[in-house]
């Protein structure tokens, strides 16, 4: 069971889908699409009907190259986005922050789920997380995107150390199992192929009663391996790398198009889970 607030995501029943909703002028395949307030609960509702499970807004983008912006400015960004969604919207609202500051802003504000994607566990942001009873999701992302990290073991026993360790972190400060999810970081640190590999044997990256996250809409890796360069003609190819996350154990897919997930998490969730 994964817990967020007062949402509850039984494990292995079926894939949840956590729609992406940009409030950022720069991001990679969709900035300044949903940058208003008006614009960003319309694409939130869109989702939605379309069968999101979870609503995830992002103010700061992770984009390479992109400027990051400092606490306040993320804050001052996000908070009309959020306000303009919470209690709109009936599913889980996440927040993609890796700032403390921010996190405990959007949990008062009504999220129900931080996504941290620093790289880190943070002690900070799992103290708010347990104080508030919301999710945590913890990414592996050792260099941020657009660098490549190098993994002397191998990218699936690096991640997998990262998992393990994440786990005795939230034990030693009292953070239930069920608050955590874990993000294997596509996309993050990683060359082409240690994507794929890490999609190709997610099994090894999957802890009993412990969310499992996949999130490589419309990557890099995704216009390589299918040869598009246009990223916002890539969740064909989305599709297609989220099922061998399915295959292999995910528990949730983080999506630009949340139609063609949700349909096609269907299909792979009648071919994995029966």
């Amino acid at each position: 069971m994964f817990r967020a607030g007062n949402y509850e995501f039984p494990l292995g029943k079926k894939t949840y889908v956590m729609g992406i909703l940009n409030y950022t002028p720069d991001s990679f395949s969709d900035g300044g699409e949903n940058f208003s307030p008006e614009a960003a609960l319309e694409s939130a509702l869109k989702m939605r009907q379309a069968g999101a499970d979870i609503i995830d807004i992002g103010a700061n983008s992770t984009r390479p190259d992109a400027e990051i912006l400092s606490a306040s400015q993320e804050l001052e960004r996000l908070m009309p986005a959020l306000e303009s969604v919470c209690g709109k919207v009936d599913c889980a609202v996440s927040v993609d922050t890796f700032y403390p500051l921010c996190a405990e802003a959007a949990l008062k504000a009504g999220a129900s789920i931080i996504n941290d994607v620093s790289g880190e566990f943070n002690r900070e942001m799992a103290q708010l997380v347990k104080k508030y009873g919301a999710g945590y999701v913890v990414v592996h992302n050792p260099c941020g995107a657009g660098v490549v990290a190098d993994y002397k073991d191998g990218v699936v026993a690096e991640v997998r150390n990262f998992f393990l360790d994440s786990l005795r972190l939230a034990s030693e400060i009292g953070l239930p199992k069920e608050q955590l999810c874990l993000d294997i970081g596509l996309g993050f640190s990683k060359r082409y192929e240690d994507n794929l590999e890490l999609l190709s044997q997610m099994q090894w990256l999957k802890f009993k009663g412990v969310a499992l996250l996949a999130a490589g809409s419309r990557k890099r890796f995704i216009g390589t391996a299918s040869g598009e360069e246009n990223a916002k003609m890539r969740d064909p190819g989305t599709v297609a790398a989220h099922t061998a996350a399915i295959a292999g154990g995910a528990d949730i897919i983080r999506v630009h198009d949340v139609y063609s997930a949700v349909q096609g998490a269907r299909v792979a969730d009648a071919l994995y889970r029966r």
